[in-house]
């Protein structure tokens, strides 16, 4: 399996994502109004990630796409505990809880696994 992982893609789409929390922490989700927000950024991140493992070519979609859930959790966990003690005073967020870090990082699993299908399920149709 190790050479079927492309990091590059992982590392760039994972980091790609982070607009999300970006947008949280500069307060743009709330200005536009939430929940629609959140769904609508992860909506078009989700988009973003299939149309470039398709139009990518990308050996193993499934498992680059788990990868890339996996460690956007990872990039988002480390950016809490960074960010939370310099913009809150405190520390705060999943790294404080073992059982939040696990439930961040199965979550984001779950949301590359099923990027990652949908990007399968693509190339398979259009034989890429």
């Amino acid at each position: 399996m190790k050479e079927k992982l492309n990091w590059f893609f992982i590392i760039g789409l994972a980091a790609l994502a982070l607009v999300r929390p970006l947008m949280s922490m500069l307060g743009w989700l709330e200005s536009i109004g939430q929940p629609t927000a959140s769904i609508s950024v992860t909506i078009v991140i989700t988009l973003t990630w299939i149309a470039i493992a398709v139009l990518g070519r990308v050996d193993e979609p499934l498992i680059n796409l788990t990868f890339t859930g996996v460690t956007y959790g990872v990039f988002a966990i480390v950016i809490s505990a960074i960010l939370s003690p310099i913009l809150e005073g405190q520390l705060k967020g999943p790294i404080t809880n073992p059982f939040a870090i696990v439930s961040v990082l199965v979550t984001n699993g779950i949301w590359g696994l099923c990027a990652g299908l949908i990007a399968t399920v693509i190339q398979n149709k259009l034989k890429i």
